[in-house]
């Protein structure tokens, strides 16, 4: 299907504190021609459901925020009501907390701790981080995405540029480099993007991704295994992401990269790359991740308008944005923006009449811009 998505988040965002904010929320994504919501249901080391692994391993069953309440079980009721599909969307990944020291996670459980070539722990850009690489981690993260499979009527699951995912100076705990030292016969070297020691962690991961999307399939195989990772090749050599051996493989039904550029010409050039790096089945599975909003940062409705339209010149047929409540600001200036294009109309026209649209759409923006 063609994606019209956006990622529903539990930060800087009053969707999930109300039940009736959920409702509001739903119809007001229909009514903007969106047929996709991807939930925050992992976050800061708390999963926003009850979970009884969580509860079991860290007698904490819910953030504590939601207490009582169960925010997916309502945003699947919601959705469903107005026609959207639901991807739960494991935020956190393989991270275990946000300037925090590990958070509750690595309280409870400091072998599961992933360290940098100093034997710290491993922390970039904020996030501190479990062990990707380690089995019992991997075991975690994994019961945790079966558990909602399992447990709730959703469309899919979705990892992003934490699942799966470690920074590149992660892996010199002790266990990782005795199992580097049995395959290679010699220690993981000091440079942590040395190309050897990077694609053994990376095919780790990959290999990880695997299961998970064996076991998802397993399941229910109608469920869509969604990722949003960071783009190749950065992704591989900061995040271990080697999302094109994903693609090759087949581990992925949809795929986002996050195309987070916040001036159409930036954004442009990177499309272009992609696309260059996708074969015609691969872009079929293609969505590409758009920044809205980030902080004070709001996309404008020009950039807006060119990224759409330009995707869909380029057989591209659908986006995320990031996230939801970049278009309710200002009275629902972007929403607005959505629906005088019309957003649903192009993927619900005859691709004649789309493509006419398409060109349409470009030949105003040029002239105007």
């Amino acid at each position: 299907m063609a994606i019209r998505g956006v990622w529903i988040t539990s930060t800087d965002s009053q969707v999930l504190h109300s039940r009736q904010n959920i409702a509001e929320a739903m119809a007001f994504l229909a009514q903007t021609g969106f047929n996709v919501v991807f939930p925050d249901v992992w976050n800061k080391g708390f999963t926003l459901y009850p979970s009884q692994i969580m509860r079991s391993l860290f007698d904490i069953e819910i953030n504590p925020q939601y207490q009582d309440r169960d925010p997916l079980a309502e945003i699947i009721v919601e959705a469903r009501r107005v026609g959207i599909k639901v991807i739960p969307w494991f935020e956190y990944g393989f991270a275990s907390s946000y300037n925090a020291n590990g958070g509750t996670i690595l309280a409870k459980k400091p072998e599961w701790v992933a360290r940098d070539i100093n034997g710290n722990l491993l922390k970039k850009n904020g996030f501190e981080w479990m062990n990707a690489l380690d089995p019992q981690v991997q075991e975690f993260m994994l019961s945790l995405v079966l558990e909602v499979v399992q447990n709730y009527d959703i469309d899919g699951i979705q990892g992003d540029d934490r699942l799966p995912a470690l920074p590149c100076e992660g892996g010199y705990d002790s266990n990782t480099v005795e199992r580097y030292r049995q395959t290679f016969n010699c220690h993981p070297p000091q440079n942590p993007k040395e190309r050897q020691w990077l694609q053994w962690r990376a095919d780790i991961l990959t290999n990880f991704l695997a299961r998970l999307y064996q076991e998802v399939k397993a399941i229910n195989p109608n469920l869509i295994v969604s990722m949003s990772p960071n783009i190749y090749d950065w992704g591989l050599k900061e995040y271990l992401q080697d999302s094109q051996a994903w693609l090759e493989r087949g581990l992925v039904d949809i795929i986002h990269p996050q195309i987070y550029r916040r001036d159409f010409a930036s954004y442009k050039q990177v499309v272009d790359r992609v696309t260059q790096q996708f074969n015609r089945e691969q872009l079929a599975k293609l969505s590409p991740g758009i920044l809205i909003k980030l902080g004070s940062y709001r996309i404008n409705a020009e950039h807006l308008r060119q990224a759409i339209a330009y995707n869909r010149s380029c057989g591209i047929q659908g986006e995320v944005f990031f996230f939801y409540e970049g278009l309710r600001e200002d009275n629902d200036a972007l929403g607005k923006v959505l629906r005088s294009l019309p957003y649903t109309d192009y993927s619900t026209q005859p691709a004649s009449d789309l493509n006419r649209g398409i060109q349409g759409l470009l030949r105003f923006l040029r002239n105007r811009f």
